[in-house]
């Protein structure tokens, strides 16, 4: 794509030049793990952009890592996308996407996260009242896996911190409060623009404001998700109105509605199936019923597969000797170790049940395998049944959960991801085919659903009780 072209969301990608180091080490948008994003949400800073941007360029990080600066120019009318793109020649970290009219910056910085290709990202505004040297105290917590968040805060004073007007600082804190309320953190400054976090967590939460209103909201979304935020002292060097300073009374007010707004609703997850496991998380009564249901069954060394969010692992886990919770998606795998961080009998690990490898060091290590929702999911079953097989110690358990009904799959279980719906007798010759046959004598009620607990007496023998369950 040549310079200034335009692409179908109508933004123009400004493509890199040829490679020179800067004093940080060049970027490769392949090596995710210790590659950091910088957004820079851009808007008639002819003056200061160029200045802001070496800056950033010699910023130290973490050990290790490397940086890509993610520009979004949002409509300036100055001279500003010149000056990127003479930057953008000389160094190769360097990316500018354009709008062509003015968004606000809620926009941009939803622009700059779709072409962030970073682990973590870090949001830096244009003008120089932000030090990018104190990009290394923001970033460590998160290279350290302390924090899922950090915010830079200018009110908890460590370093220099220009002393300006009162009102404004005034409206900071009221906001800051108002918005602690409404996301029951405990913050000091909500409104820094210096918010660094893992690039994966912000993608996964939809945000909907178009220009300042983009502070609280995504505050209070990661409340909602009751990740780890932490805070850090920054330097400040606060612009005057007649330096450039563009947030007024207005954007105050706004902001204040815009807590609102998210303070009686909860719209925190992009994926349609993470939004369902969320709405199940508030209702304690289904899982608890859920949790009795299974708790007869469980033993004390079990692994669950597709855990989630946790919903069921925080039932089933207490007084366990070893609690292994697994799932594929990793921002379920960051809410599990959130949740579970302080529990020594519970393990956190990505485990696919497509992937023998990821069984290997599992092999007979469990009485008990937990598997709801999961298989139906997985094009070849016989393998997804074969690896929960080989988890379990002779005499063990594999409790797995599937929908009933396979004349009735419909759009519904396409959208859902199920490949197919199952029969009691198909479950049962499927799970005989991988050496868990099933028992004579066990009740067997019809439903919509199919409920197996599988014990395996030996390595060739097996017990299935298939249970009523509500409709999937």
């Amino acid at each position: 794509m040549s310079i200034g072209a335009t692409d179908r969301r109508g933004e123009r990608n400004i493509p890199k030049k040829e490679t020179r180091e800067s004093d940080s080490m060049a970027s490769d948008p392949r090596d995710t793990r210790h590659l950091i994003s910088v957004l820079v949400p851009l808007y008639n800073e002819e003056e200061y952009v160029g200045a802001s941007i070496e800056r950033v360029l010699s910023a130290a990080l973490p050990e290790g890592h490397s940086l890509e600066i993610v520009v979004v120019d949002d409509g300036s009318t100055d001279g500003s996308v010149e000056v990127v793109e003479n930057l953008a020649e000389r160094y190769s970290q360097i990316r500018l996407v354009r709008h062509p009219v003015n968004r606000g910056k809620g926009s941009a910085i939803r622009t700059a996260l779709q072409h962030a290709h970073g682990e973590f990202a870090i949001i830096h505004d244009a003008d120089l009242e932000y030090d990018p040297k104190d990009f290394i105290k923001l970033l460590q917590p998160l290279v350290d896996e302390k924090a899922d968040v950090v915010y830079g805060s200018r009110f908890q004073v460590a370093g220099e911190r220009r002393v300006l007007y009162f009102w404004h600082a005034l409206a900071n804190h009221l906001l800051t409060t108002l918005c602690n309320m409404a996301s029951n953190l405990n913050l000091t400054d909500m409104e820094t623009c210096y918010k660094a976090f893992r690039t994966g967590l912000v993608r996964s939460i939809p945000l909907r404001s178009e220009r300042f209103g983009i502070e609280p909201e995504i505050t209070i979304k990661l409340g909602q998700r009751q990740v780890r935020i932490y805070e850090v002292p920054i330097n400040y060097h606060g612009r005057t109105y007649e330096e450039g300073k563009k947030i007024g009374l207005w954007d105050a007010v706004k902001a204040m509605l815009v807590i609102l707004r998210y303070w009686v609703s909860r719209d925190i997850y992009v994926d349609a199936g993470a939004r369902i496991l969320d709405t199940l998380a508030h209702t304690p009564r289904f899982n608890e019923w859920m949790a009795d249901t299974i708790r007869p069954f469980a033993g004390s060394r079990i692994l669950e597969l597709g855990a989630g969010i946790g919903n069921l692992t925080r039932k089933l886990s207490p007084r366990r000797k070893l609690y292994v919770a697994s799932d594929i998606d990793s921002e379920h795998l960051a809410r599990l170790h959130t949740r579970f961080q302080n529990r020594p009998n519970l393990e956190i690990h990505r485990c696919d049940l497509t992937q023998p490898d990821d069984f290997a060091p599992f092999a007979g290590r469990f009485d008990t395998v937990i598997c709801l929702n999961v298989v139906e999911h997985v094009e070849d079953d016989m393998l997804a049944l074969q690896n929960i097989a080989s988890a379990l110690q002779p005499g063990g358990r594999a409790i797995v959960l599937v929908p009933q009904g396979q004349s009735i799959y419909g759009s519904l279980d396409e959208v859902l991801g199920h490949f197919r719906r199952y029969s009691e007798e198909d479950l049962r010759k499927k799970m005989e085919a991988v050496g868990l046959p099933g028992r004579k004598d066990c009740p067997v009620q019809s439903s919509n659903a199919a409920r197996l607990v599988c014990q395996r007496q030996t390595a060739q023998e097996a017990h299935i009780w298939t249970l009523s369950v509500v409709g999937l």
